[in-house]
């Protein structure tokens, strides 16, 4: 009898054509939901009688209450090899073996550039009144060339935003708890003083750290209205580094003058969000790792995952 596997939130239904599932075609019957699971109880009902399961990057929670309810489940595959809301020690428990794919930084960095120049240019804006016969020019663009980006993480996706930058003509400064001026100057960046002077002094402020206990809230009220009132703020990272209610207060006031955001508390964004139809802001719906290459090799790493686990010799095991 063939094992059964789950792909979760495939949203594009793409799963099982941007990979080659062959090589375990045999062995294991693919079965894919375009759909979200909105709660614990709809997700167990829906996997209880499934061997396996592939979720993409952080969608789905899977905490200890959740693994407990699935005792059918023996493998997990998530995409990327960082994953914070998968727990491994109830998962070991469970015995379910927890593998990983690679990922490319990337994607990330080119939307990143597509919410940050979109913002600059009031893209959405124009491109709205030209195809509704709205008015004919209606905003003045932000100049990117000679203006400052502040970068708050210097890592391999903040890096890479940097160099587009400088490739842009503008001053880029970065700042992060342990970042040094060796790394700063290695990029070809200036290395900020302090968290608050790169936010005072900053045209455009991205954000590229990890979530964690440190970084967690690290822009509140407080740190916003430093933000000058022509800066743009980008967060394609995690939106627990940004309190949201503080964020959506300063948009309203027009305390800023844009943000780009790519990630938020709850995903999917429920309908009537405030962050659905806050002003002034570039919102995607998470795409920052949506690319093609990244898909291929999720789900090409996911399927070379299933095969080690059913050769005995799990691959890229996290935890």
């Amino acid at each position: 009898m063939r094992l059964r596997c789950a792909v979760l939130d495939d949203y594009q239904d793409v799963a099982t054509t941007l990979a080659d599932w062959s090589p375990v075609q045999d062995r294991v019957e693919v079965t894919t939901f375009t759909e979200h699971f909105a709660t614990d109880d709809e997700l167990a009902t829906a996997v209880a009688d499934f061997d396996i399961i592939v979720t993409l990057r952080e969608r789905v929670p899977f905490r200890a209450a959740l693994l407990d309810r699935l005792p059918r489940l023996k493998l997990l595959i998530a995409s990327g090899m960082r994953n914070s809301v998968i727990d491994l020690a109830a998962a070991g428990r469970n015995g379910v073996t927890v593998c990983g794919t690679g990922s490319s930084a990337t994607p990330p960095v080119e939307l990143t550039w597509a919410l940050l120049l979109g913002l600059a240019r009031g893209i959405v804006t124009e491109n709205t009144a030209l195809r509704t016969d709205g008015p004919w020019q209606s905003t003045v663009g932000a100049d990117l060339h000679g203006r400052r980006l502040g970068l708050l993480g210097l890592g391999k996706t903040g890096s890479r935003v940097a160099r587009v930058g400088l490739a842009f003509g503008m001053e880029v400064t970065a700042w992060s708890q342990h970042l040094s001026k060796e790394r700063a100057d290695q990029v070809g960046v200036e290395l900020a003083p302090s968290k608050e002077e790169l936010l005072r002094t900053s045209d455009f402020v991205s954000l590229h750290l990890v979530l964690g206990d440190r970084t967690r809230g690290l822009l509140g009220a407080p740190e916003l209205a430093l933000l000058r009132p022509t800066a743009y703020l980008v967060n394609t990272s995690r939106s627990g580094l940004v309190d949201q209610d503080a964020l959506l207060d300063a948009l309203h006031a027009g305390r800023i003058a844009g943000a780009g955001v790519d990630v938020f508390d709850i995903e999917p964004l429920p309908a009537g969000h405030p962050m659905r139809t806050a002003p002034r802001l570039l919102a995607t719906p998470h795409l920052g790792y949506v690319a093609e290459s990244n898909y291929r090799t999720y789900y090409g790493q996911a399927v070379e995952d299933i095969e080690a686990y059913l050769a005995g010799a799990p691959v890229r095991r996290l935890g």
